[in-house]
């Protein structure tokens, strides 16, 4: 009787271990939209983070480099515990997946993807997100200003199915 008991420890000790599932902020049975507008050199440079989800807090910028080696880079505001904070930038190497659509790889491999579901006719505005709903960012080329697009942009992301009160304004 005691055997089963301890079995029983051990599982739920290793299944207590195992990675938690990454949070997903939007519905994904509901497809995601991918604009079609498409011009990588219009798309390129700089976009401030205007909202995100949560579990990017610190992210403050987003550089896209078209070419023959696509790059994403990614800039945090990354605080330590005496409260000084510094800016910090990972590149990612950008596999294109079609237009508007790319997969990301992480140092350790890791992969994602992101997508321009929206970008309004002048390249001031973007929402980015991810199919699995991992992610949803409202890009802006100033960090103020713009509340039309900003607006827009968050609204688009709600109808491809992200929670509504999961995009935190910057």
């Amino acid at each position: 009787m005691i055997r089963p008991a301890i079995a029983l420890a051990a599982l739920t000790l290793l299944t207590a271990c195992a990675t938690t599932p990454t949070p997903s902020y939007r519905n994904t049975d509901q497809p995601l939209s991918v604009t079609t507008r498409h011009d990588a050199a219009r798309l390129a440079g700089e976009w401030r983070v205007r909202a995100a989800t949560p579990d990017d807090a610190s992210l403050t910028a987003v550089t896209y480099r078209p070419g023959g080696q696509e790059t994403f880079a990614l800039t945090r505001r990354i605080c330590n515990e005496s409260g000084a904070c510094e800016p910090r930038r990972s590149t990612y190497p950008a596999k294109p997946l079609g237009p508007n659509r790319w997969a990301l790889r992480a140092a350790d491999g890791a992969e994602w993807q992101i997508w321009v579901v929206w970008v309004d006719a002048d390249y001031r505005t973007a929402a980015i997100g991810t199919p699995d709903g991992r992610f949803g960012w409202v890009l802006d080329r100033a960090a103020t200003g713009g509340e039309d697009r900003i607006t827009a942009a968050r609204e688009i992301l709600d109808f491809n199915g992200y929670q509504s009160g999961a995009l935190i304004p910057r």
